[in-house]
């Protein structure tokens, strides 16, 4: 069985499904993976402590967004569960730290890439939440997951590289990119080409543009649990998403 990378992807709205360089650039992606056995994604939408693992029998849809056209909650994603991945994910886990279960569906964060990745809905897929926001502890438990990378399984941490919407002045989806926003991807994309981990992980000291790209950090946040499930963490991941959507760095990787 092939050993499968580990992806940050920046999801967006719902709408994103209509860019066509955002979708032909994930669809490039994924036609260069090996094809997963099961799908782990934890989202910028669902924080939650302690760890809780969403739906394994049949997996809803969660319409956690407002404002968009009737047709975008009226989108379908009927992936079959993953039960024996709820279980695996949770004996990774340290005895200490407890796991709970809960019938929660596929939030916007998780659902609309795979809905252009894996259309048919065919692969079996966990969403689990982010039990905490800080970097360090991001990491350790990307390290706990790294074992089911050899198991088949595909992890993703689904966010947006800049999420600054509150300074926004322009909602236009080709909208020239803030500076704030520009800045903070540039420095993104050399760090994470450097390897830098310590530095991405002090993004809210070092980075330019915040706070204005991040004024809260859950989009950033789940890179940290892709690069922890990275074999080598510091390696410079494949960055083959990027460019802006509404002046948003929707800027993607993979790591090995």
């Amino acid at each position: 069985m092939s050993t499968m990378p580990a992806l940050f992807l920046s999801h967006g709205a719902p709408p994103l499904v209509d860019d066509a360089r955002w979708v032909a650039q994930l669809r490039d992606l994924t036609a260069g993976l090996p094809r997963p056995r099961a799908i782990l994604v934890a989202s910028a939408h669902w924080e939650s402590a302690p760890l809780m693992l969403g739906a394994t029998e049949t997996v809803p849809l969660v319409y956690d967004f407002g404002g968009f056209a009737p047709r975008y909650y009226q989108v379908q994603y009927r992936a079959p569960g993953a039960p024996a991945l709820a279980d695996r994910v949770a004996k990774l886990m340290p005895d200490h730290e407890q796991v709970a279960r809960t019938d929660r569906g596929l939030d916007h964060g998780a659902y609309v890439p795979l809905t252009v990745m894996y259309p048919d809905a065919d692969i079996p897929v966990l969403q689990m939440s982010l039990p905490t926001l800080e970097p360090d502890r991001l990491l350790e438990l990307g390290r706990r997951l790294r074992p089911l990378r050899d198991e088949g399984v595909l992890i993703i941490g689904s966010g947006f590289t800049t999420h600054g919407l509150p300074f926004l002045r322009d909602w236009r989806t080709d909208a020239t990119p803030p500076g704030w926003s520009r800045e903070f991807d540039a420095w993104t994309a050399e760090a994470l080409a450097r390897g830098a981990v310590d530095e991405l992980a002090d993004f809210r000291n070092r980075a330019p543009g915040m706070p204005y790209a991040h004024p809260t950090i859950e989009h950033f946040a789940p890179m940290f649990l892709t690069l922890g499930a990275s074999g080598d963490p510091e390696q410079a991941p494949g960055q083959p998403i990027d460019g802006f959507w509404m002046g948003l760095a929707k800027r993607s990787f993979h790591v090995n």
